[in-house]
C-alpha cells in the first residue's frame, strides 16, 4: 500500500472515530467513513500494546495490510477504514485473520458483490 492509502494523523483518525460507522466482530472493530472526491480508499491501523509486545503487534498489521493488498479489488472506494484489532487477533495466522477481517468486512458492507 502506498503512503496516499495511509492514514496516519491523528486528526484523521479522530475525524473517522466521531464521524463514520463502527462494525465488530471478536477479533476486529471497523470504522468507515465516506469522503468526498476521493478515488480510492485509505487504511489506518490501530495495534495497542495490551494485545502483545512489538513483534506480535506488528505481524497482526502486516497481516492486515496484505488482506487488503489482496481484496483491493473489491473494497468499496471512497472511504477511509480504520481497523483495530482485539486481543483475539493476537494467536491468529494469516489466513485466520483473513478470514475473520472478510467476515467483518461483509458485515459493515465494504466489499463489493463478485458479480459487479
Amino acid at each position: 500500500m502506498n503512503k496516499r492509502q495511509r492514514i496516519k494523523k491523528n486528526r484523521e483518525f479522530q475525524k473517522v472515530f466521531k464521524d463514520g460507522k463502527s462494525f465488530a466482530n471478536r477479533q476486529f472493530i471497523i470504522y468507515r467513513y465516506k469522503k468526498e472526491g476521493q478515488t480510492e480508499f485509505r487504511l489506518g491501523l490501530s495495534v495497542s500494546k495490551k494485545i502483545g509486545n512489538a513483534v506480535t503487534r506488528n505481524r497482526i498489521k502486516r497481516y492486515i495490510r496484505q488482506t487488503f493488498l489482496e481484496l483491493k479489488d473489491e473494497v468499496k472506494t471512497g472511504y477511509d477504514y480504520v481497523i483495530i484489532a482485539r486481543k483475539q487477533a493476537a494467536t491468529m495466522n494469516f489466513h485466520e485473520t483473513k478470514k475473520s477481517l472478510q467476515h467483518v468486512l461483509r458485515i459493515a458492507r465494504v466489499l463489493k458483490r463478485r458479480d459487479q
